[in-house]
């Protein structure tokens, strides 16, 4: 048990180093995760088998992401065959952006060209070209209505100025907030008679 916990501690702590010294993306590899091309994994929580893991080209995994492979709840159901076991694959296809915290449930096949918004919880696989959110995660709209808006209204790289990230930053913040959200009891929400 003792050597169990040591393996486990040296291998997380080469895990670290790699992720500091040669990126996230490296470092996935490190651990048994099947990583494409032109990839950003800000995350280091790949669950207990991370060789279930498929990850495709120029995807994002922002930092908290957590990509679970197990069922650990199966650990209480037994009989006198033992405990029972769920184990899952986890897909996830190429132009891929994951929100952080999100959470990816075990058998999920994420599609092309999905974003997954923060904190969201996946537990059913997504087609292409969607954007979900929320937990459960639901459709909130199609990637490609995302892109397009983004491409006509969002600063491109060209558009920032300064020499320093802060300064960059501060040449293209969006000056309003959002809208705010309805009181559903506000006299003004009220159904017309």
């Amino acid at each position: 048990m003792m050597k169990n916990r040591l393996v486990q501690l040296i291998r997380r702590l080469c895990f670290e180093i790699i992720r500091l010294v040669a990126g996230g993306e490296r470092a996935a590899r490190f651990l048994g995760v099947r990583v494409g091309k032109g990839c950003r994994i800000l995350t280091s929580r790949f669950g207990s088998e991370p060789w279930l893991i498929d990850i495709g080209d120029r995807v994002t995994i922002t930092n908290g992401v957590t990509i679970l492979t197990h069922d650990g709840a199966t650990w209480l159901v037994r009989d006198e065959k033992g405990r029972r076991y769920r184990y899952g694959r986890v897909s996830i296809g190429n132009d891929v952006f994951i929100g952080i915290n999100a959470i990816i449930m075990p058998g999920v096949r994420i599609g092309n060209r999905v974003i997954i918004g923060a904190g969201s919880v996946v537990t059913r696989s997504i087609p292409d070209g969607l954007m979900v959110a929320g937990n459960p995660a639901r459709v909130i709209g199609l990637s490609d209505r995302y892109w397009s808006r983004a491409l006509a209204e969002f600063p491109s790289a060209m558009d920032l100025k300064g020499t320093s990230y802060r300064e960059r930053v501060l040449s293209v913040v969006e000056n309003g907030f959002a809208p705010p959200l309805e009181d559903p009891n506000s006299q003004s929400n009220a159904p017309k008679q």
